[in-house]
């Protein structure tokens, strides 16, 4: 004890006291457990080979040699003077997630996308944020000191049931939906539309999302084509709003429509995929699928190495914004024996993936694009981003590509322009950072309250499945008149069998 204090004192010393209010605490054994559940996949796992040492003009160097929840760990003590140990697992989907904490499974931190994490406050189950979280004095508050403006902004600027996401919720990797497609077989133009799903010159060649939310968001963009390309509603003063109303209507009305249009499309898409389409489109099986913008890189990166082109559209009638983010269970803060230093434990978890090297190393392994942007005295991110996708010294074909409004809210801050090579406009730069213009006509998916989801379910179900409700009543008499058929054939081969069998024990 009288070494460990030795060793606190002197860190103190050297640093001086943590600036969030909260005391350093001195007992290594009086370890904390917290329980941390992702997405698989969605972390850098660390062993990286030397030659994936990433060096940037600004001379940070970033190399993942463990886990980061293990760096986390280490940072931790080294900070706080307190172990934590991190247990970490992972879920497959939001729903996944959903059922493990219906079922008893306990989490102190969980990162589900944004409709889940506004079923979860709408259900009151989330632990807020602390207000010194978002104190930017302090150094170790990563988050809100690089959190991107825009970010930051869509969290705090929605609500539900008339709270802020940002009071639960810190942003972790954001995106949006669009059209990832080849440029051989398939022109901008109709790469441009959600309409490219029900294009029968593309019949069994395009794919759709395995799940609800996403291929009903497409048959909307179809639906209500004419209405959201229309000049008028685009400059209408409140067109996000409204956009954002016509993107999110379940009516049943609507619900039947789209209904009617996704048992049409059954009929012209190759598969209904969740994570088969990348290798899908790399290897030629489709032109066109319904794709994430970060797995549309992950796509294109691997087309690439074959020298293969794939690129990336946003439709014209608009797509989905999405994102995901860091929320605390009230059930895991709260069964902690000290749910106080539990909920420490688990900001400072958020602040240290939040963290610019830590944000290169979760981008340069996941694919996806970190919320998190830097200080204007750190431009980390920036110059990986350049490392990614500027142009090389010897190109004399470039854009201009500005990345302002995301790194400093000011799109024409000249500090954030990259200088590239064209193609990205529809490749990876453009699917990881779309240019501001192109996200005014993107909108959040809203959650589906307990009635709406029974209505979009029950919808699905007779998408996906064959719904015996729906067969024609001359198929079904057609059915019946078989059945009887064959009945009768049974009846007379076994009458016949049993005079056969009657004759031969009378001698015959």
């Amino acid at each position: 004890m009288l070494v460990l204090a030795s060793v606190t004192a002197a860190y103190l010393a050297l640093h001086g006291m943590p600036q969030n209010n909260m005391k350093v605490f001195a007992k290594s054994e009086d370890e904390i457990v917290l329980r941390v559940c992702n997405w698989e996949e969605y972390i850098d796992t660390g062993d990286w080979d030397e030659e994936e040492r990433i060096a940037l003009d600004n001379g940070v160097e970033i190399f993942g040699e463990k886990p980061l929840y293990e760096d986390f760990e280490d940072w931790y003590f080294e900070t706080y003077g307190r172990r934590v140990r991190v247990e970490y697992s992972c879920f497959g989907t939001n729903e996944d997630l959903y059922n493990q904490l219906n079922l008893g499974d306990t989490y102190d931190l969980v990162c589900p996308s944004e409709y889940m994490i506004m079923k979860l406050m709408a259900e009151g189950r989330l632990e807020p944020y602390s207000d010194t979280f978002y104190d930017k004095n302090n150094e170790c508050n990563y988050y809100v000191n690089n959190v991107s403006p825009y970010i930051y902004n869509v969290m705090n600027t929605n609500e539900i049931n008339g709270e802020r996401w940002g009071k639960y919720a810190a942003g972790y990797m954001w995106g949006i939906t669009g059209v990832l497609y080849n440029p051989e077989q398939v022109s901008l133009e109709e790469a441009s539309s959600w309409k490219i799903f029900a294009d029968e010159r593309l019949k069994r060649q395009v794919a759709l999302k395995d799940n609800v939310r996403d291929s009903y968001f497409a048959a909307l963009g179809i639906l209500k084509a004419d209405l959201l390309t229309d000049e008028e509603f685009r400059s209408a003063p409140d067109y996000t709003k409204r956009l954002e109303d016509e993107m999110n209507d379940t009516s049943q009305e609507t619900i039947d429509e789209a209904q009617a249009l996704l048992e049409q499309l059954m009929g012209n898409i190759y598969s209904l995929e969740t994570d088969s389409g990348k290798a899908d489109m790399v290897s030629g099986k489709i032109v066109a699928d319904y794709q994430w913008s970060g797995d549309a890189v992950y796509a294109m990166d691997q087309a690439d190495e074959d020298d293969f082109e794939l690129c990336f559209s946003v439709p014209k009638e608009g797509a989905n914004l999405w994102f995901d983010g860091w929320v605390m269970l009230k059930d895991g803060i709260y069964d902690s024996a000290d749910s106080e230093k539990q909920k420490h434990a688990a900001e400072a978890f958020v602040n240290f993936i939040s963290r610019p090297e830590s944000a290169v190393r979760n981008m340069y392994y996941v694919g996806y694009t970190s919320s998190i942007a830097g200080t204007q005295g750190d431009d980390t991110i920036f110059e990986y981003i350049n490392w990614c996708y500027g142009a090389e010294d010897s190109e004399q074909d470039t854009i201009a590509y500005p990345l302002g409004y995301f790194f400093s809210g000011d799109s024409e801050d000249e500090r954030y322009v990259i200088t590239a090579s064209p193609k990205q406009v529809d490749r990876q730069l453009y699917a990881q950072y779309p240019p501001e213009e192109t996200l005014k006509r993107t909108v959040v998916m809203r959650y589906f309250n307990e009635e709406t989801s029974k209505a979009i379910n029950r919808m699905w179900i007779n998408v996906r499945c064959f719904d015996i409700r729906d067969v024609p009543a001359a198929i079904w008499l057609a059915v019946i008149a078989v059945l009887l058929l064959i009945v009768f054939l049974c009846y007379n081969t076994g009458n016949r069998y049993r005079k056969f069998a009657e004759y031969g024990r009378n001698g015959g």
